[in-house]
């Protein structure tokens, strides 16, 4: 089993198409883990349980987690389809971050951090994390967020089970952009 690409596949399955592979999940994104192995199987794609649990256990970004009895698995955030992960507001952090392109400081810095097709903003606590996040996508760039100060004007923060924090939108008024000198040659 490629674990990497194995995990992928739960990934796309579990946050976006569970439909694709005849998965129902539940309104709080839950898919009975049984029914998970055999849809998969179905589909070409083996799993047994124990390799569910190492991907599970290895996953750097803590990406899914697993019910206390073990017999229902989730994607911890991320989703494109309608699911109310259940997470209680919380008050965050003084600072957070994200990971962006450097094509996309234009549009951010005119609209702000927008969840686009999904259910919220990704945020981190660790400037690395979103500074790797961010290198996806093209020459990473890190935006520094003033999360108490949204906090305190009344937006609403969530963290999930493996450490993201979660918002509506980052207006960009709360955004602190990197600055970037030109050199020219003369």
């Amino acid at each position: 089993m490629d674990e990497q690409k194995t995990s992928k596949f739960l990934s796309f399955i579990l946050r976006h198409k569970p439909e694709s592979i005849g998965l129902v999940l539940n309104g709080a994104g839950w898919a009975d883990v049984g029914e998970l192995l055999e849809a998969c199987e179905s589909n070409g794609q083996l799993i047994s349980y124990e390799d569910l649990k190492m991907i599970v256990k290895n996953d750097n970004k803590r990406r899914y987690e697993f019910s206390d009895d073990m017999k229902l698995i989730r994607a911890s955030q991320g989703h494109s389809i309608s699911i109310e992960l259940g997470y209680s507001a919380k008050i965050p952090p003084a600072v957070l971050y994200h990971g962006t392109a450097q094509h996309y400081l234009a549009a951010i810095k005119q609209a702000g951090l927008l969840k686009q097709k999904r259910h919220h903003v990704h945020l981190t606590e660790s400037g690395a994390t979103a500074t790797q996040v961010g290198a996806r996508y093209g020459q990473a760039v890190l935006l520094t967020i003033d999360a108490l100060a949204m906090s305190k004007n009344g937006f609403v923060f969530y963290q999930s089970h493996n450490d993201v924090w979660l918002t509506e939108l980052v207006p960009p008024e709360y955004i602190s952009f990197p600055f970037f000198s030109v050199c020219v040659e003369k």
